[in-house]
């Protein structure tokens, strides 16, 4: 049995792992699932949201030793709580998530990829310190292949995402580097390019990395496929 800590993405929170926590424990797995400061039950204004308190709180949660898994802009904080204190990771684990590289932030990451299919439903905040999904676009570009009901469900659980977690690089040395990670591609996200996934990963050892056949948001597409590869990873 694997114990797991869920990291949601940008504007998510910890809803959008309603179907994946019950599909690892058939498998015989326990998980729980985080609010990131300003996300879901989290009332953090989103004007004090930074990367640090990302990271603090995915530490926080960390009591035990566990696997930790980052979906999408998630791959940040769970880098930099990584660095700052390793000791109950058992393993990192990128969900079509960004992968810190030296020097860069995440928004600096996202415009090196080939192209930019996020960019069109942005919409930002009057004071341009957050931004929102265009609640018209949501659908093709996170939850185009979810089952009905999904765009619903999500339209009134996104929240506003605070650009400054997204505007600092994230240095890493040895404490990161002493974690196992995994990563999992997905082969039609329309939000990270599927080629920019591969380009992340592309030195990873080949058994580190998996592939599933679904766009960006596999919690709610393939829930219990996604606990299939988690617990494959889970198991070594």
């Amino acid at each position: 049995m694997a114990q797991f800590l869920l990291v949601h993405g940008a504007g998510h929170g910890a809803w959008c792992w309603r179907d994946v926590i019950p599909a690892l424990q058939r498998l015989g797995h326990q998980a729980k699932a985080i609010d990131l400061p300003g996300h879901g039950e989290d009332k953090t204004p989103y004007q004090d949201v930074t990367l640090d308190l990302y990271a603090d709180a995915v530490l926080d949660a960390l009591d035990h030793p566990m696997i930790v898994v980052g979906h999408s802009m998630g791959g940040y904080p769970i880098t930099l709580a990584a660095e700052r204190n390793p000791l109950n990771f058992q393993r990192l684990v990128y969900l079509c998530a960004y992968v810190p590289q030296p020097g860069l932030s995440l928004a600096q990451m996202r415009m090196e990829a080939p192209y930019q299919p996020l960019l069109p439903a942005i919409r930002m905040t009057e004071d341009r310190t957050g931004w929102t999904a265009d609640p018209d676009m949501i659908g093709d570009v996170f939850y185009h292949d979810c089952p009905e009901g999904t765009v619903d469900y999500a339209r009134d659980r996104l929240c506003i995402q605070a650009t400054q977690p997204t505007s600092v690089p994230v240095e890493t040395g040895e404490n990161y580097a002493s974690v196992p990670r995994s990563y999992i591609r997905c082969a039609d996200d329309r939000a990270i390019p599927p080629e920019y996934q591969v380009t992340m990963t592309e030195d990873w050892p080949k058994d580190s990395v998996f592939t599933m056949q679904c766009a960006h948001s596999p919690f709610f597409a393939d829930p219990d496929g996604l606990a299939k590869i988690l617990d494959k990873i889970a198991k070594g």
